[in-house]
């Protein structure tokens, strides 16, 4: 099987250095496609499916967090940020939109290549999982889709990934720390006030079934 990946990237050294990476370790399994700015990006994203995404924030035109943004109206596909801008809140900013890691420049493309095939098989491993119920929700990871009561809610990927991993949990507290590292990555460098943000948008989401997720004092979360 082979993955197509797009990379939205002005910078031409750094399109020739994952370019090559890439090639190198995995010609057969990855095909990368090339964007030099976000107007070409917006056009690549609604001409084909990709199986990830890795976008640099400062483009000419359209930027990284704006494709970002519209390629989540569309789809769950993988998404990495591979960018200079390393301040907190344009990480935590990255996040909220929905990537699935924040990478800031400088980087080792073998770090990048390492989160590309972590990613491409974590979503790959969705399919043919068992729906996972609780109450009146139910989770099917092969088709990404949530259910309330017969009626289907539309998450964003963090608010998914959250409900999903507490699903698999139930009835055990999770702890931040853990959600943070299983949901963000192991190198975020944020707070854990953002899982309770994301929680907190979750209950909503999830009408009265959304009581279900417990507070526990300093510790986490439980979905009882």
């Amino acid at each position: 099987m082979q993955y197509h990946i797009l990379l939205v990237e002005d910078d031409s050294q750094i399109q020739e250095i994952i370019e090559d990476f890439f090639s190198e370790k995995g010609a057969e399994q990855i095909k990368l496609h090339i964007a030099k700015d976000g107007e070409t990006g917006m056009e690549k994203i609604y001409e084909r499916e990709y199986d990830l995404v890795i976008l640099d924030v400062m483009l000419p035109g359209i930027d990284g967090f704006e494709l970002c943004k519209q390629l989540r109206k569309e789809s769950i596909c993988p998404i990495i940020f591979l960018t200079a801008r390393g301040r907190e809140e344009d990480i935590l900013y990255g996040y909220d939109l929905g990537c699935d890691d924040y990478i800031v420049k400088p980087f080792s493309p073998a770090e990048l290549y390492a989160k590309v095939q972590a990613l491409l098989k974590r979503a790959k491993g969705m399919v043919g999982v068992k729906v996972l119920t609780c109450g009146n929700i139910s989770l099917n990871p092969a088709k990404l889709h949530v259910e309330v009561s017969g009626n289907i809610v539309e998450l964003p990927p963090k608010q998914y990934a959250l409900l999903k991993y507490l699903m698999e949990h139930k009835g055990r507290v999770v702890e931040r720390e853990i959600l943070l590292t299983r949901i963000w990555g192991y190198d975020y460098d944020g707070n854990e006030r953002v899982v309770d943000n994301h929680i907190k948008k979750l209950r909503k989401a999830l009408g009265s079934e959304g009581s279900r997720i417990k507070t526990v004092f300093t510790k986490g979360y439980k979905l009882e």
